[in-house]
C-alpha cells in the first residue's frame, strides 16, 4: 500500500516536472519571440506600420517652359479650372449631377461616362465632370459647391500657346500619354505618365527636349485609413516636385508671328536665317493649326478639317517640304563655274530664247530671248539659255560637288524631326534609281535648278546664307549665347563678290526679275536677291489651243510654285529671308512676302542699319577665306 502510494507520488512529481520544464520552455520561446518583436525588429515593424497608415501620392512637376530668343513664352503653363464628382460624398450620382446641371451643361455622353467611370473606380476616388472651364462658369459653381454633396471645383495645370498657329509647327504640342508612350519611356516613368491629367511632347521642341521639359515628381504624404481613404494630408513631410527646364530658342516671336500673318492663306512656307551664325530667326509653315486644341483633346471634327485641306496644315513645309530650286539655284552654278574657270565674267552667250540639243528644244523663260548677256546680266535677269551653256561646261560632277557646298542634298539637324534631305542628283544617283545613264539634258536641267534637283525652305536658306557670308553656316534652332561665326567656305572672296553682285542687280538696277520690288524700304539699306520658279505642269499642245495659256487657267494644284530668296544688307550681309509658295503661280507671289519679313527682321535690329557696321571689328565682317 505505501509502495503504491510512493510511486504515485513519483509519477506525479515526473509529470509536474515535465509540464513545468514544457510551460517554461513555452514562456522562453514566447519572451524571445517578444524581445525580437519588441526590441530587435522595432524599426522594421514601425515602418510596416507607418505605411499602413500613411501613403504617397504622386505629385506631376510644372512643365518647362519654351522661350524665344528674347525670353518672351511661346510655351507655357496655365490654370485650367475643372470640376470633380467624389461618388462616395455624393450619395446619388446622378442627382448630383443633376445638381450640378443647373450651372452647366451635362450631355448624355457625359453624364455616361462619368456613371461609368464611378462605377470602375473606389467610390471615395474623384471623377472629372468638365475640365478647362470658363471662369464664369467655375466662379457660379464654386460659390454653390457647398450645397452640392461630392462636387469640388479644382484648378490643374494644362500647357498654353499664347501665339497659337504661328508657332504650332515648330513647338508642336502635349498630349495624355498612351499605352505605346508608355511602354517606350523610362520604366520608372509609368507612375508619373499614367497620372490624371499628365501630358508629353508629341511634335516639335516638346518631343525633342522631353526630358528637359518634363521635369521630376514629387511625392505628397497623406493620412489613411484601413481601405486607402485620404484622411489628411502632411506637406511638411512631402517631398516637392521639381519643374522642368525652360529652353530658348533661337526664333524672334515677333518675325515669326509677322511671317505667319504676311504669308495669309497660302500655302506657304518662310525661313529667316542669320549669315554669319546660322541662328534661325522665323521657321513659318502656313496655313497651321492651333496647338492648344490637341491640349486636352482635339474634337473628331476639327482633326478632319486639318487632315482633309488640301493645304496640308498639318504638314511642315519649311523642314519637311520640297520643291525644285529653280532659279534660285543659278547663283550656285555661276560660283562653280567662275571657281573652276569654265567662265570668264565678261564672256557673253547670245540668248535666242531656246537652244537645241539633240532632237528637243530647251527653251529660255523668257520666249523672246535676253540677247547677248554676261554673268552679270545672266544672274540679273535670270537668263536660262546662259545657265544650260555653262552648266553643260562645267559637268554634272562639279555642280554636284558645289551645289553640296552650299548645302544642297544636306540633312540638317536642328534639334527636332521631320527635317527633309532633299536631292543633289549625280549620274550615280539616277543609275541607282531609274536605272539609266546621265544624259546632258539632265545637265541643262539641274543648271537652272529644274529636273531631278530637290530642295527644302532650310537648305534654300542655308544657300542664301553661304552665298551672302562666304561661310559654312549651320542651321540652329536653340539657343546658344557663345554662338560663334561659322567658319568661311574657302571659296574665293572674287567668286562671291561676282555672284552677289549679279544677285543685287536682281532688285536694284533695271532689267533684274525683281527691280519692281523697289529694294528693301529701308534707307540706306539695298538687299539682294533672286527670284525662282520651279514648274510643277506643263501646258500641253492641245490645252493651248483650247485657250490654257496662263497659270491662272490652271487648276490651283497644277500652278507653278513660286520662291523668293534674298539677304540684307547686301554690302555687309547680316539676314536672309527664303519664301516659298506652293501653286503661286511663279516667283511673283513670293517676292514681296519674303522683301517685307526680311525689311521687318532688319528693322528689329539696329545693328543691320547704316552707321553701324562701322563699328564692327574686321574679323566680324563677313567675306570669303
Amino acid at each position: 500500500m505505501r509502495a503504491d502510494r510512493q510511486e504515485q507520488e513519483l509519477k506525479f512529481t515526473r509529470r509536474a516536472l515535465l509540464m513545468s520544464g514544457a510551460g517554461a520552455l513555452t514562456f522562453s520561446v514566447l519572451g524571445a519571440r517578444l524581445y525580437a518583436l519588441q526590441v530587435l525588429d522595432t524599426e522594421r515593424y514601425q515602418t510596416l506600420s507607418d505605411d499602413n497608415q500613411f501613403n504617397y501620392q504622386l505629385t506631376p512637376p510644372s512643365r518647362g517652359r519654351i522661350l524665344d530668343r528674347f525670353g518672351l513664352p511661346v510655351a507655357e503653363n496655365r490654370d485650367s479650372y475643372r470640376i470633380t464628382l467624389t461618388p462616395e460624398q455624393a450619395g446619388d450620382v446622378n442627382a448630383a449631377l443633376d445638381q450640378l446641371s443647373a450651372f452647366m451643361p451635362i450631355s448624355e455622353a457625359r453624364r455616361n461616362r462619368v456613371l461609368r467611370t464611378a462605377r470602375q473606380n473606389a467610390s471615395f476616388r474623384p471623377v472629372t465632370v468638365a475640365n478647362d472651364l470658363d471662369w464664369e462658369t467655375f466662379s457660379r459653381i464654386n460659390l454653390h459647391a457647398p450645397d452640392m454633396a461630392g462636387i469640388t471645383p479644382d484648378v490643374e495645370e494644362v500647357r498654353s500657346y499664347p501665339y497659337g498657329e504661328a508657332f504650332a509647327h515648330v513647338v508642336g504640342y502635349v498630349q495624355t500619354p498612351n499605352d505605346n508612350d508608355i511602354a517606350n519611356d523610362y520604366p520608372e516613368a509609368e507612375r508619373l505618365l499614367r497620372h490624371p491629367g499628365f501630358r508629353i511632347g508629341k511634335n516639335g521642341v516638346e518631343i525633342a527636349r522631353e526630358d528637359q521639359l518634363r521635369g521630376a515628381a514629387g511625392a505628397l504624404k497623406t493620412e489613411v485609413d484601413a481601405r486607402g481613404r485620404i484622411i489628411r494630408e502632411l506637406p511638411d513631410q512631402s517631398l516637392p516636385p521639381q519643374s522642368g527646364l525652360d529652353v530658348v530658342l533661337t526664333l524672334d516671336a515677333d518675325i515669326q508671328r509677322y511671317a505667319s500673318e504676311r504669308l495669309g492663306e497660302e500655302s506657304a512656307s518662310a525661313v529667316v536665317i542669320d549669315v554669319n551664325t546660322g541662328e534661325l530667326i522665323a521657321l513659318v509653315s502656313n496655313p497651321s493649326f492651333d496647338p492648344n486644341l490637341f491640349v486636352l483633346g482635339i474634337s473628331t471634327a476639327d482633326y478632319a478639317r486639318y487632315r482633309d485641306d488640301d493645304h496640308r496644315p498639318l504638314f511642315h513645309k519649311s523642314l519637311q517640304g520640297t520643291y525644285p530650286p529653280g532659279s534660285t539655284f543659278k547663283g550656285v552654278v555661276a560660283a562653280a563655274a567662275l571657281e573652276h574657270g569654265v567662265a570668264d565674267p565678261s564672256e557673253t552667250v547670245r540668248c535666242t530664247g531656246s537652244t537645241r540639243l539633240g532632237n528637243r528644244d530647251f527653251h529660255c523663260w523668257r520666249r523672246e530671248g535676253h540677247g547677248r548677256v554676261d554673268l552679270h546680266e545672266a544672274v540679273k535677269t535670270s537668263c536660262d539659255i546662259y545657265f544650260y551653256e555653262i552648266a553643260q561646261r562645267l559637268g554634272i560632277d562639279r555642280l554636284h560637288e558645289m551645289a553640296r557646298r552650299f548645302g544642297i542634298g544636306e540633312q540638317f539637324d536642328i534639334g527636332i524631326a521631320g527635317v527633309a534631305r532633299g536631292l543633289m542628283p549625280d549620274p550615280a544617283w539616277k543609275r541607282a534609281r531609274r536605272n539609266e545613264g546621265w544624259s546632258t539634258g539632265d545637265t541643262y536641267n539641274t543648271g537652272i535648278g529644274q529636273g531631278f534637283t530637290l530642295a527644302s525652305p532650310l537648305q534654300l536658306a542655308v544657300m542664301t546664307a553661304r552665298t551672302a557670308s562666304g561661310r559654312m553656316v549651320e542651321p540652329t534652332l536653340f539657343r546658344n549665347a557663345m554662338m560663334p561665326p561659322a567658319p568661311y567656305m574657302g571659296l574665293q572672296e572674287r567668286t562671291l563678290q561676282l555672284v552677289r553682285d549679279g544677285l543685287r542687280g536682281v532688285v536694284h538696277e533695271p532689267g533684274g526679275t525683281s527691280y519692281s520690288l523697289g529694294g528693301l524700304g529701308i534707307e540706306g539699306v539695298l538687299m539682294a536677291g533672286k527670284t525662282g520658279t520651279a514648274q510643277v505642269y506643263s501646258i500641253t499642245a492641245e490645252e493651248r489651243e483650247a485657250g490654257v495659256r496662263d497659270q491662272e487657267d490652271l487648276p490651283w494644284r497644277l500652278r507653278d510654285h513660286g520662291l523668293f530668296m534674298c539677304y540684307a544688307p547686301a554690302d555687309n550681309p547680316k539676314y536672309a529671308c527664303v519664301v516659298v509658295v506652293e501653286h503661286g503661280g511663279g516667283s511673283s507671289a513670293a517676292t514681296r512676302p519674303a522683301r517685307d519679313i526680311l525689311r521687318r527682321t532688319v528693322a528689329r535690329d539696329p545693328s543691320s542699319r547704316p552707321g553701324v557696321f562701322a563699328s564692327l571689328a574686321p574679323n566680324n565682317r563677313p567675306g570669303g577665306a
